[in-house]
């Protein structure tokens, strides 16, 4: 009997069925990661615009940017160095400010939409393939338990040999003399 097969008999059979099923699927999924990356050039439009969006309004460039012509626009209105187009309470800095918002907010819950798919698909693979290699672990336990097990047998056969060899030589010199 194949060593291989008694030890695949002591795994539970919907282990078995499981390991099988990964197996069979791990070239199509490689075949898949490949895809991915290149389903990230094959954007939309609209999905490459909430990439952008998101990517320049979430960095520091912007925030000091974005700081920067706040702090300019209050200290014109303030100063009067420029008539005040928008004096204190800065209505139409906040109006500018909520529409920003209004418009941007969409853009980052589309983008952050997306990323969450991919990383959802991600963890579903690093699951499977985490389940995977304890199967495969499992099996390779087995298999060396069956090689400890083979090997104690055959050492304690070779003892038995070896004993019977040292009885057989004792009593033989003594038998002839």
């Amino acid at each position: 009997m194949n060593p291989y097969a008694a030890v695949t008999h002591r795994l539970h059979d919907a282990e078995h069925k499981l390991l099988e099923e990964l197996r069979a699927i791990r070239r199509p999924a490689r075949a898949k990661a490949a895809e991915a990356a290149q389903a990230k050039d094959r954007l939309t439009l609209g999905q490459k615009v909430a990439d952008t969006v998101a990517a320049t309004m979430g960095s520091w460039r912007f925030i000091i940017i974005q700081s920067g012509i706040l702090l300019l626009w209050i200290a014109l209105n303030i100063t009067a160095y420029i008539q005040h187009w928008d004096p204190y309470p800065f209505i139409l800095l906040n109006l500018a400010l909520s529409f920003q918002a209004a418009y941007a907010a969409p853009f980052i819950m589309m983008s952050q939409n997306r990323q969450q798919d991919i990383d959802r698909k991600a963890a579903e693979n690093d699951y499977k393939i985490n389940i995977k290699a304890e199967l495969e672990i499992e099996l390779l336990h087995q298999k060396i338990d069956g090689l400890r097990e083979t090997e104690v047998v055959n050492l304690t056969q070779s003892v038995r040999e070896l004993v019977e060899m040292l009885r057989l030589s004792k009593s033989g010199p003594a038998a002839s003399a």
